[in-house]
C-alpha cells in the first residue's frame, strides 16, 4: 500500500515549480496571491495580508514558540522565513530542535524549501500554509521545517537532488518528507491544496502519509534507506582530462541551440545564461570565429530590446516565458544583474559598440539606486508580484501613457515600445489592455524611421522614460528581499569592478570597494571564516563554497581595478582558507560545505553551471589568476587537479559547464602576466593601464608595482615583482608568459603587441 501511495504521489506533475537551472512551467499567466510592499519586510512595512511583525521590544516578550500569533520563524532574519512567521503552521527553522522533537514524538518531518521572491512559493503559502485546515493537519501529523534556499544552499542541494532522482524534475517550492534523522522518503515541488488535474492535494495527501507512517513504517524505512543510499552514492563529477577540443565542442553545441532569429539558446522559456556569452567571447578571441561573436551580439541586443529588460527602471527580469524575450517572469535577482553587467561590459570591450556600454551602465544605475544597502552591501532580489498580480508594477495601458505623457509623447512611446490599445500580451490575471514595454527595432532604426538623429532620439526617449519612472514610483512596488548574501555580493563586486575599468566609471569602483569592505568587516567570524548572510544588523550562518569563490573573484577584479594591494592579499588569504576547508583530498575539486560543517545525508560536490556558475567553476579561474599574480605554485597545482576531477563529466556535455570552460580557455592560453611599474596616478602609468583596460584581454592578469624606494605591499604578495623597476623613471611594462618575461617597455603600443593585439 505504501509503495503505491508514494509512487502515485511522486508522479504528481510539479506544475508551477520555479527552477533556476532548468525552468519549469510558471509564467505571468498564473497570478500570485501574496501581496507586495514598497519596502523590505519590516514591522513597519508588512506584506499586505500578513500580520505585521512585532517590534524589537515586543519580540523580547514572545515565548520561544512565537506565541498565539506567530510561530518560531518570527525570531529569524531571513525575509523568506519571516514571510511565514504568522502562518498557522507550527514552523521550525532548520535545526536540532525540530529533529529532536520529531524523534521524541515519533513524527515525520515536512520540509518546505523556497525563497522570498518565488512566485509559486507565494501561491502554496496562500493556498495551504495560511489555511487553518491544512495547518491543523500538518501540525498534527508532522514536525514542519521551513528553509530559505538562499541561506542554506547545502540543504537545498541535497534534497533537490533527491527530488530530481525520485521525480525526474525539480523546482521551488520544494517539498520533502523526512525521517527524524533527515533521511528522505518523499519529494515533490508545488502541491495544490485540493486535488486538481489528477494530482493529489495536500488535504488528501497528508492524511494518507500519516496513515502510512502508522501502519507501514517498515516500508517507509526501506524507502528512506534506499533514497539516502542513492543520494550518498550519487556521482560528484567524473574525472578525466580536458583540452582545447572541449572548447570547440561547447561552441558547436551552443551554435546548435542558438535561436538565429531571436537570440538566446533554445526555445521557451528562455534564460539569459550570461556565462554562455562570456565563454563565446573567449571562443571568438581564441579562434576569430565570427559566428561565436554573432551569437553573443544577437543575444545581448535582443535581450536589451525585449520585455525581459525593464525599459523604465532598468535591470533585467529573471527569464522570459516565451521565445521572443517579451513576457518575463518579473522577479529581479542580484546575481542576474551582476553577470549581465560583466557580459555587456566584455562585449563593449570586444567590439567597442556603445549600446553594450549603455546597457551595462543602465543595469548599474538600477543596482546602485535600488539594490544597494546604506551599509555598502547589495540586496538580494525584488519580487515579481505586487498587489497580488505578477508584473503589475511594470505594465502599462495606452491611456496611462497618455495621461502621464500627453498625446504627442505617448504616441512616440507607442512607436518605440510597441504599445497597443488592446495590450501587447495575454495574461488573464493582469488588468486588461496592458502592455510590456519592448522594442522590435534598434534605436538607430527607430531614429531613422522618425527622421531624426540617433542622439536626438536617445535624448527624447530618456525624457519620456524619466516621466514614466516618476509615475511608476507612486505605484505599490514589489517586495524587496533585503538580506545581503556573501556569494551574490562577491558577484556584484566583480561586476562593478569590471564595469568601472571597462567603461571608465570610477563610481562603480567606489561601490565595489564599499561592498568589499563591508563583507570583509561584517561577514567574517572571529576566526576569519566567512559567514553567509547579513540582515537587520546581524551576520550569521556558515559560509559555503560559493561564498568563498565568488568573493575571491570580486576581490581579484577589485584589485585589478583599484590596484589596492589589500584586496589581492585578502583574496589570497580566503583562497587558502577555501582550500583548507572545502577541498576534496580524495577526488579533487571542492565540496559545497566545509569539512567541519553540519553533517547532512550527503556532501555535495557540484560543477554544473546553471543560473549561477558553480563554485568549482569560479574557483578554477580564481586559482589560475592567483597563481599568475602571486607566483604561488600550489594554486596552479590545485587548478590542474580541479580540471582532472571533473574532466570526464565536462567532456560528455561541455555546454553545461561554460563558466568552467572559461578557466580551461585560460589554461590552454596564451595567458599573460603584465606588471606595470610606475607612480600610481601618474599620466604615464595611467596611459599604460588605460591601454590594457580598453582591450578585451580575458587571459591577462595585471599587477601595479608602485615605483618607490621601499618595497610596496605588492612585493610581499607577488615576490617576483621585487626587482622589477621603472626604466629611466618612466612607467614600464613587464609582459610575461608563465613567469617568463619579455624585455620591459615604456611604450603602451609595444606592450600591446607583446600581448598579440593592435594598439588601434
Amino acid at each position: 500500500m505504501v509503495c503505491f501511495l508514494l509512487a502515485s504521489a511522486l508522479a504528481m506533475n510539479p506544475v508551477g515549480a520555479q527552477e533556476a537551472n532548468s525552468p519549469a512551467q510558471s509564467s505571468p499567466a498564473h497570478a500570485a496571491t501574496a501581496q507586495s510592499s514598497p519596502a523590505p519586510a519590516t514591522s513597519e512595512h508588512p506584506t499586505p495580508g500578513r500580520r505585521p511583525l512585532p517590534s524589537a521590544e515586543a519580540m523580547r516578550a514572545l515565548p520561544p514558540d512565537g506565541g498565539p500569533e506567530f510561530n518560531r520563524l518570527v525570531f529569524e532574519k531571513s525575509p523568506y522565513l519571516l514571510q511565514h512567521a504568522s502562518n498557522p503552521v507550527d514552523w521550525y527553522p532548520w535545526g536540532e530542535a525540530a529533529f529532536e522533537r520529531a524523534r521524541r514524538e515519533d513524527k515525520p518531518i515536512f520540509l518546505s524549501i523556497g525563497y522570498s521572491t518565488c512566485h509559486w512559493c507565494h501561491v502554496m503559502e496562500h493556498e495551504s500554509f495560511e489555511n487553518e485546515e491544512v495547518a491543523a493537519l500538518l501540525n498534527r501529523d508532522f514536525v514542519c521545517i521551513k528553509v530559505d534556499r538562499e541561506e542554506r544552499p547545502d540543504v537545498d542541494s541535497v534534497y533537490m537532488s533527491v527530488c530530481q532522482a525520485m521525480t525526474g524534475g525539480g523546482g521551488w517550492p520544494l517539498t520533502v518528507l523526512l525521517m527524524p534523522d533527515k533521511r528522505p522518503f518523499f519529494a515533490a515541488t508545488y502541491i495544490p491544496r485540493e486535488d486538481q488535474f489528477g494530482r493529489k492535494g495536500i488535504l488528501r495527501f497528508v492524511p494518507e502519509i500519516a496513515e502510512a507512517w502508522r501502519t507501514h513504517r517498515a516500508d517507509i524505512e526501506g524507502f528512506a534507506r534506499r533514497a539516502t543510499e542513492r543520494a550518498a552514492a550519487s556521482p560528484k563529477g567524473e574525472s578525466g582530462s580536458v583540452n582545447a577540443d572541449v572548447l570547440i565542442q561547447a561552441a558547436r553545441q551552443l551554435a546548435g541551440r542558438f535561436d538565429a532569429q531571436r537570440g538566446g539558446f533554445g526555445d521557451s522559456p528562455k534564460f539569459p545564461t550570461p556565462h554562455h556569452l562570456t565563454f563565446l567571447l573567449r571562443a571568438w578571441k581564441r579562434s576569430g570565429d565570427a559566428a561565436a561573436l554573432h551569437m553573443v551580439e544577437k543575444t545581448l541586443s535582443e535581450m536589451a530590446s525585449g520585455g525581459i529588460y525593464d525599459h523604465v527602471g532598468f535591470g533585467f527580469h529573471r527569464y522570459s516565458t516565451d521565445a521572443d524575450w517579451l513576457v518575463p517572469h518579473f522577479e529581479k535577482m542580484l546575481y542576474d544583474q551582476a553577470q549581465l553587467v560583466i557580459a555587456y561590459s566584455e562585449a563593449f570591450a570586444a567590439t567597442g559598440k556603445p549600446e553594450y556600454a549603455r546597457t551595462a551602465r543602465e543595469i548599474m544605475t538600477y543596482v546602485l539606486r535600488d539594490m544597494t544597502a546604506p551599509e555598502g552591501g547589495f540586496y538580494s532580489a525584488e519580487d515579481a508580484d505586487s498587489e497580488g498580480v505578477e508584473g503589475k508594477f511594470y505594465v502599462w495601458t495606452r491611456d496611462e501613457l497618455v495621461s502621464i505623457l500627453g498625446e504627442t509623447d505617448a504616441d512616440f512611446a507607442r512607436q518605440v515600445w510597441n504599445v497597443l490599445p488592446e495590450g501587447n500580451f495575454t495574461n488573464p490575471h493582469t488588468p486588461p489592455n496592458t502592455n510590456i514595454l519592448h522594442r522590435t527595432r534598434s534605436p538607430a532604426q527607430l531614429a531613422e524611421g522618425m527622421g531624426i538623429s540617433e542622439s536626438d532620439f536617445l535624448q527624447r526617449i530618456e525624457g519620456v522614460r524619466q516621466k514614466l519612472f516618476a509615475a511608476r514610483v507612486r505605484r505599490i512596488a514589489p517586495y524587496k528581499d533585503d538580506k545581503i548574501l556573501t556569494d551574490w555580493n562577491g558577484l556584484m563586486i566583480a561586476a562593478a569592478a569590471v564595469a568601472s575599468r571597462t567603461l571608465d566609471q570610477p563610481e562603480y569602483a567606489d561601490a565595489a570597494r564599499r561592498a568589499a569592505d563591508f563583507a570583509l568587516d561584517k561577514l567574517r567570524d572571529p576566526r576569519g571564516r566567512l559567514l553567509k548572510r547579513y540582515r537587520a544588523g546581524e551576520a550569521g550562518l556558515s559560509a559555503h563554497l560559493e561564498d568563498y569563490a565568488f568573493l575571491i573573484w570580486g576581490l581579484i577584479e577589485l584589485y585589478e581595478t583599484t590596484f589596492e594591494a589589500r584586496y589581492l592579499e585578502e583574496a589570497v588569504a580566503l583562497q587558502r582558507m577555501q582550500l583548507l576547508h572545502y577541498w576534496d583530498p580524495t577526488g579533487g575539486g571542492f565540496f559545497l560545505t566545509a569539512g567541519d560543517g553540519e553533517a547532512l545525508i550527503a556532501r555535495p560536490r557540484e560543477v554544473y553551471d546553471g543560473a549561477l556558475p558553480s563554485g568549482n567553476s569560479v574557483s578554477l579561474t580564481n586559482l589560475l589568476r592567483l597563481s599568475r599574480m602571486t607566483g604561488e605554485p600550489e594554486f596552479e597545482k590545485r587548478a590542474s587537479q580541479l580540471t582532472q576531477a571533473f574532466g570526464g563529466s565536462i567532456g560528455r556535455a561541455p555546454v553545461a559547464y561554460t563558466h568552467f570552460l572559461c578557466g580551461v580557455d585560460f589554461v590552454e592560453g596564451p595567458a599573460h602576466e603584465v606588471v606595470i611599474v610606475g607612480r600610481p596616478g601618474a599620466d604615464d602609468t595611467r596611459a599604460m593601464l588605460d591601454a590594457l583596460q580598453k582591450q578585451f584581454l580575458p587571459n591577462v592578469v595585471v599587477l601595479l608595482r608602485p615605483d618607490q624606494a621601499n618595497p610596496p605591499p605588492i612585493c610581499r604578495i607577488a615576490p617576483f615583482t621585487l626587482n622589477q623597476t621603472a626604466s629611466a623613471g618612466q612607467a614600464t611594462a613587464y609582459v610575461c608568459r608563465n613567469f617568463s618575461c619579455n624585455a620591459p617597455t615604456t611604450d603602451p603600443a609595444k606592450m600591446l603587441s607583446l600581448l598579440g593585439v593592435s594598439a588601434e
